[in-house]
């Protein structure tokens, strides 16, 4: 199977909501389950979400959409992500040079090959680390110290501890890693990122709650995608074809995004969702009559 390349969102869309450059943003990728239900190209088993499924790839800044590639699912999660980045980092850069760029995902982006090309580009990451029993004898004190507060005090409990990592053969360097030892719920609950960002810029809380879980977000707007505007109807036979499908609902995703941003500014619908827009301001009532020559459509007069 030849590798296609996405491009259904430029980010010039992104650019152009900004009065001047910002001095930085933050890309957020993410891979999600797109469930079939027949025996499409492309299709195979997915362990995680348990069924038949594509994988497709999603980047967006903030709310606005800048890659939506679809792939099978017998693939890493992170696989194309790098090629996405560069393409989609090269055209941020062509407009704002000065610009800081972030990336933000979780453990299943945290590869080698992605972390490397961050690293060589100027380009600052933020990545979910999975656990392992090397990381949770690290924060084996923390954890300590978050049981015995949890139980005086009866309520969920952390602490937070940085330093450097490496695994023992898959990673080139040593990277910093910020680890959370929470204890909630009578057990522990351990969490880690692998960053670029130096303990200098951002404190390990602050880095963990503040800027690495604001990447949870991003799951309304696929959800916005797929469940408003149906970019999960890839039922066609060919994953080319089911690629397609999917950039005409990421285009629609891009149309009420502008609409929002520059037609319903300081209006009830200024955060609304896509789907809140669709039903409430585009999809309206109207009475169809189909003569032999024409077709009228009435729609009422008191709707804009």
């Amino acid at each position: 199977m030849t590798r296609r390349r996405s491009k259904p969102c430029s980010s010039t869309s992104s650019s152009r909501a900004h009065a001047r450059p910002p001095r930085q943003i933050i890309l957020d990728l993410d891979a999600t389950d797109d469930p079939l239900h027949g025996h499409q190209e492309g299709r195979f088993f997915h362990g995680y979400y348990d069924g038949y499924c594509y994988l497709p790839l999603y980047v967006f800044c903030g709310r606005h959409l800048l890659a939506a590639r679809l792939r099978p699912s017998n693939i890493d999660g992170s696989a194309g992500a790098k090629e996405e980045i560069a393409r989609i980092v090269g055209q941020i850069r062509a407009r704002w040079p000065g610009t800081r760029i972030l990336l933000r995902a979780d453990s299943g982006f945290a590869r080698e090959a992605l972390m490397a090309w961050c690293e060589a580009n100027r380009v600052d990451f933020v990545f979910g680390l999975a656990r392992n029993a090397r990381l949770v004898e690290e924060i084996a004190v923390e954890l300590l110290q978050a049981e015995a507060e949890a139980s005086s005090i009866g309520k969920p409990a952390r602490r937070f501890k940085d330093f450097f990592y490496a695994t023992l053969n898959s990673w080139s360097r040593r990277r910093r890693v910020v680890a959370k030892a929470e204890w909630t719920q009578g057990e522990a609950n351990p969490r880690f990122v692998v960053t670029s960002l130096r303990k200098s810029e951002t404190n390990s809380r602050f880095l963990y709650e503040t800027v690495y879980c604001a990447r949870g977000d991003m799951e309304n707007r696929i959800k916005e995608c797929q469940g408003d505007l149906f970019a999960d109807r890839t039922s066609t036979a060919t994953l080319r074809a089911n690629q397609l499908r999917l950039w005409l609902a990421s285009f629609a995703y891009v149309l009420l995004c502008a609409l929002r941003r520059i037609g319903l500014a300081h209006t009830p619908f200024a955060e609304a969702t896509c789907g809140t827009i669709r039903l409430k301001l585009l999809k309206l009532a109207g009475l169809v009559r189909i003569r032999a020559r024409r077709i009228k459509f009435a729609l009422a007069s008191a709707c804009p």
